[in-house]
């Protein structure tokens, strides 16, 4: 694998730390994934989870859409993959879904919440409440970092199973 991610900035303001470090785990989720064909990312390979590379690009094009569109912006879009009748279609039902348009869709969520995040201060509250609470951008950037770090120690593993490949 050929590891093109750009390292986040030594010394920055938040803005662009946070941003950085966003796009790295972003990045190393694509990297985790290069190379691969439809069969090796729908594999369940780390027994007995059900979790398959195809299934965290799934995960985490959701997790963009409802954190950057829906909670953030207040934007009216149905959630993906048919989540809204079962909360974890995004890794179940990957056995006859299409790589190319999860990742097209996934790209597309994460284009987009670049847009948004650029346009907003550190300190605007979320548009609309989630749990009773209004969320801020800096959290929500935070708990993004946060969300594809542990994901990609997932597509660590998956990786490993799948063809030996191993790395940051």
């Amino acid at each position: 694998m050929s590891d093109d991610r750009i390292d986040p900035p030594l010394a920055a303001d938040e803005r662009d730390t946070l941003a950085g470090f966003l796009d790295w785990q972003r990045d190393t989720l694509e990297l985790k994934c290069a190379g691969l064909t439809g069969e090796q990312l729908r594999l369940r390979a780390v027994s007995p989870s059900g979790m398959s590379l195809l299934g965290l690009v799934r995960h985490l094009a959701h997790v963009e859409r409802a954190w950057f569109r829906q909670v953030l912006c207040d934007e009216d879009v149905p959630w993906l993959w048919g989540k809204e009748t079962n909360r974890d279609a995004d890794f179940d039902d990957v056995d006859e879904a299409s790589p190319e348009e999860a990742f097209a869709v996934w790209r597309g969520e994460v284009e987009h919440a670049r847009t948004v995040s650029a346009g907003l201060p550190l300190d605007a509250l979320g548009k609309r409440l989630r749990h009773g609470e209004a969320y801020s951008h800096r959290w929500i950037l935070v708990h993004m970092i946060e969300e594809y770090a542990r994901h990609n120690g997932h597509a660590d593993l998956l990786r490993e199973r799948i063809d030996g490949a191993t790395g940051e």
